[in-house]
């Protein structure tokens, strides 16, 4: 084979490699879903878990809570084979802590969603870092602790991005709305007027040529 064809193939083999090097799926990362909420609300979140190990289990998640983010209410929801234990500090949920029975671990391939309610949301940030802590069969301790930041590191943290609240409505925009009501109740009762008085008009009209068609014909009519 001469060089210029064995060139070609190497460097259609360098691309080929790295086109699927980009189109093979990212690592299975903790997360939290959904990853967004509003500022100020309740939500319903859930840490989804997937067991990354093709060897072991996952046995044990731990969620730590920012305590910075004032978060009084959180509850969690039962999820069979897991037991759930809250830790508070100053009043507020600190950390939550799930471990597994044992038939109830977390196997290579599959995933677990722990849902928990939480709120109300902050609104002096527009998002929340929720550090997880994942715990193997084997005794591997993964550790979702980083920050994603601009480029995502090998073991972000799950994310919760706050968007603000939808702007109330103005007194302003408030009066506005009746006056508008009344506005076109009034055009109705006029409607309502003009067409009866049309009616009236009509009617008089009617009794007034009866009147005219009676007097002509008693004139027409030969005395006796």
């Amino acid at each position: 084979m001469s060089r210029l064809p064995r060139l070609l193939l190497l460097t259609l083999g360098v691309t080929t490699a790295g086109v699927l090097a980009l189109a093979a799926p990212a690592a299975a990362h903790v997360t939290v879903n959904p990853s967004e909420a509003t500022q100020g609300k309740y939500a319903r979140l859930a840490f989804r878990v997937p067991t990354e190990s093709d060897t072991a289990s996952t046995t044990k998640v731990e969620v730590t809570f920012p305590t910075d983010a004032g978060l009084k209410s959180v509850s969690t929801m039962p999820v069979p084979g897991w037991t759930a234990t809250t830790e508070r500090s100053d009043n507020t949920v600190s950390k939550i802590t799930w471990t597994a029975d044992a038939n109830a671990v977390i196997k290579p391939g599959q995933f677990q969603e722990f849902p928990v309610s939480v709120g109300p949301l902050p609104t002096n940030t527009d998002r929340l870092i929720f550090k997880a802590l994942q715990t193997y069969s084997d005794g591997t301790v993964v550790r979702w602790i980083e920050d994603p930041g601009a480029t995502e590191p090998e073991h972000p943290a799950p994310v919760l991005t706050l968007a603000k609240a939808a702007a109330a409505t103005t007194p302003t925009e408030a009066a506005a709305a009746p006056v508008a009501s009344t506005s076109t109740t009034e055009g109705s009762n006029t409607g309502v007027w003009l067409g009866a008085l049309g009616l009236i008009a009509g009617l008089a009209g009617l009794a007034l040529g009866t009147l005219a068609f009676l007097r002509t014909r008693q004139l027409r009519t030969p005395a006796a």
